[in-house]
């Protein structure tokens, strides 16, 4: 390492000025009057955000401060799916789609809150049946898809502790991560879908938890149910665990200070490190970026085109989006497959109005040109979003 510092090269303040009819629908109309008041009276900002979203008990104290540690809603109980899903059926959002799933062959798939929040108990009850239990970890090696976003949520339900893996990695860099978690489930697919191939998973999970005794059952979610034909006791066929299941699960009473997911570092510079976030503050602070970042509406269709295997899909296609009942397109496979038009074709086809996603992408789409999305009618955008990357 060089202690030289680096030099900007590019510096941009150049400020964006949308048009009238979008600053007069915006949630935030003067942003340095709002951040003001987030630092004037950084407990009371807060808790005026957190009273848009449902609690079981309401908190003591926003805020218990000691640097460099922070307990948000002290004393407060509430449930993460709960505000997710419940409070949107209760509303009137039951037959609303959540979200849109599209393969790389433009099989489309929609799913309303009502039917999630079933599912996701179908989950929830199966896992119980496992013998999963409040505090128990799940390791998570799935693509992005419904099965996976609504098992995540199922282990929220039901007090789990979720740790997703990006299903691109190795059986390696999986293996770390679940022994690292002492996850006692893990659950997979089959198989994802990239460039036209099924890459497989199983093998990955099998040879990952080779050895590992405190991996009690590994869950299957077999996409073409020819898969498990020949497996031992240990694999639990994910259709079958839901098939009989309930319907109906109470959401598990959590503190705002329990325990919500791990998810690894990258371990580019050294072994992964599990980050543990918990309930509450995560829940709030998910909930208001997704709304005034994207600046989300109810008629919104939002797109973030990132792996719920990264922080960025955990908050931006998972907790935050949905705690603002919006409706969301997911998508399975390569950006650019069968050709560089698909991500364009489905901007035009589902009038999506924000999009977000990253510089990597944008890199490979420039390298086609403007041809591209010349091709298609984006006009229904409004708010364009970019992640951060290193």
């Amino acid at each position: 390492m060089t202690n030289e510092k680096s030099e900007v090269l590019l510096k941009i303040q150049e400020k964006y000025h949308p048009p009238r009819e979008i600053v007069e629908k915006s949630w935030i109309k003067d942003y340095e009057k709002v951040y003001e008041e987030s630092i004037k009276d950084r407990e009371g900002f807060w808790a005026k955000v957190a009273e848009e979203l449902h609690w079981f008990k309401k908190w003591d104290k926003v805020l218990e401060w000691s640097f460099p540690y922070a307990k948000w809603f002290v004393g407060a109980k509430t449930n993460i799916t709960y505000n997710c899903l419940d409070r949107h059926v209760k509303n009137g959002k039951r037959n609303k789609v959540a979200y849109i799933y599209i393969d790389e062959n433009d099989y489309e798939r929609k799913i309303t809150y009502g039917e999630l929040l079933e599912l996701v108990n179908r989950i929830a009850n199966g896992l119980k049946s496992l013998g999963v239990k409040k505090g128990d970890r799940v390791s998570i090696y799935m693509p992005t898809t419904i099965e996976a976003i609504a098992t995540m949520l199922a282990c929220a339900r039901i007090g789990a502790i979720h740790s997703v893996v990006f299903a691109g990695f190795s059986e390696g860099a999986l293996r770390t991560r679940i022994e690292d978690a002492k996850a006692k489930v893990v659950v997979t697919a089959s198989y994802t879908q990239r460039r036209g191939k099924k890459i497989d998973l199983l093998s990955v999970v099998e040879k990952a938890i080779d050895g590992l005794d405190f991996v009690e059952r590994v869950v299957v979610w077999d996409r073409d149910g020819d898969t498990l034909s020949e497996k031992g006791e240990l694999f639990v066929d994910f259709n079958e665990m839901i098939k009989n299941a309930s319907g109906e699960c109470e959401p598990e009473v959590m503190d705002a200070e329990d325990p919500l997911f791990i998810l690894y570092t990258s371990g580019t510079t050294g072994k992964p490190k599990g980050v543990l976030h918990t309930t509450g503050g995560y829940m709030v602070q998910t909930y208001y970026t997704a709304k005034i970042v994207f600046d989300l509406h109810e008629d919104d269709i939002y797109w973030c085109t990132a792996d719920i295997g990264w922080i960025t899909g955990h908050s931006y296609i998972v907790y935050g989006i949905l705690a603002n009942g919006v409706t969301s397109l997911i998508t399975e496979g390569a950006p650019d497959y069968p050709d560089p038009g698909r991500w364009w074709r489905y901007i035009e086809k589902y009038r999506v109005n924000v999009f977000y996603t990253a510089p990597t992408a944008i890199r490979m789409f420039m390298r086609y040109g403007e041809e591209w999305p010349m091709k298609y009618d984006l006009s229904s955008l409004r708010i364009l979003g970019s992640v951060g990357e290193p």
